[in-house]
């Protein structure tokens, strides 16, 4: 039966590299030997994941077998836990491998943010926007975004303020949810967030393990698709220890973003530099270093037309 032999010789190496694979990594070198393993072509595990209610295309899924790119957005993170379960993989084993490849040395990330910890702050998110029964998507479009950030005397994260520029793309919008994400430490229930202009605060929830602050800003009016509108809110937080970059991700393609960050006058950095990523998985680049204003301590990015990813200023303290 050398037929049948052949077969088997593949099947048990095809199972060896897979178990390699689970066992040292890298994520895409498990996915493929994974996919490999269960004989499935690509179109049929679009299939599979459709029927998890998981919308990824082929061509996502075969870039993540080739390591082009990583998956990042919650949809994604929520398919790479389907695939977990369509290739009869041990329960954990891919998110695994994306959170370990962000915590190795030399691997760039933002200060005490490990990929392990993103992904756990959007499951968090999500269940909390469930809860709030809140969708997704709001149904605003942001035209223009401003965001001022101030460090504390203690080299803290003392809080935000955020102008937004928005535009309905539905009818009976009437709020928008803040969600700010404090610094490894901090205590976002004894943070405190104020609305400012044109709208006001409604519910608010915090999840202390992820630092993970969900707050809804209600307007005083129903906009209709179409109807722009401004406001303006900020969040007091100062409840974790020294800060060394501010963030912002993005999901779909937008407008102006603008970030500013003050410094008080007893605790200067170093130097500033801003940077960007092609997601929070993705290696940093497009570094360039801004210089300190005199009089108000402050470094800022434009950003004409946001495109997804992050942007962020990182500094560095004596």
């Amino acid at each position: 039966m050398p037929h049948a032999t052949q077969h088997a010789d593949v099947a048990t190496v095809a199972t060896a590299e897979l178990e390699s694979a689970l066992r040292g990594g890298p994520f895409h070198v498990a996915l493929r030997a994974a996919i490999a393993a269960r004989g499935l072509p690509l179109q049929r595990v679009q299939h599979h994941l459709s029927r998890y209610g998981v919308k990824v295309g082929v061509t996502s899924l075969s870039y993540w077998q080739q390591g082009a790119r990583r998956p990042q957005r919650p949809e994604s993170l929520r398919a790479v836990r389907a695939l977990e379960e369509i290739l009869q993989l041990p329960e954990e084993s891919l998110i695994r491998l994306l959170a370990e490849a962000d915590e190795r040395p030399g691997a760039e990330r933002p200060a005490g943010r490990s990929y392990r910890s993103l992904v756990a702050a959007s499951d968090v998110l999500e269940r909390m926007l469930a809860e709030l029964n809140l969708p997704p998507d709001g149904g605003l479009h942001t035209l223009g975004h401003h965001e001022r950030v101030r460090i504390g005397a203690h080299r803290e994260l003392a809080g935000r303020e955020s102008h937004h520029i928005v535009r309905a793309h539905k009818d009976g919008v009437d709020r928008f949810v803040a969600v700010h994400h404090g610094d490894p430490g901090c205590a976002p229930e004894r943070m405190g967030v104020h609305a400012l202009e044109n709208c006001r605060t409604g519910r608010v929830r915090a999840h202390h393990d992820t630092g993970v602050l969900v707050a809804e800003l209600l307007f005083d009016t129903r906009l209709r698709a179409g109807d722009t509108f401004l406001f303006r809110y900020a969040v007091e937080d100062g409840t974790a220890g020294v800060c060394r970059e501010y963030v912002r991700g993005f999901g779909p393609a937008g407008g102006q973003y603008a970030l500013q960050v003050r410094f008080d006058e007893r605790a200067l950095p170093l130097r500033c530099h801003r940077f960007a990523q092609h997601s929070a998985a993705a290696p940093r680049s497009g570094r360039q270093e801004l210089v300190l204003s005199g009089h108000h301590h402050s470094v800022h990015l434009v950003e004409p037309r946001v495109r997804t990813g992050v942007v962020g200023i990182g500094w560095d303290w004596e």
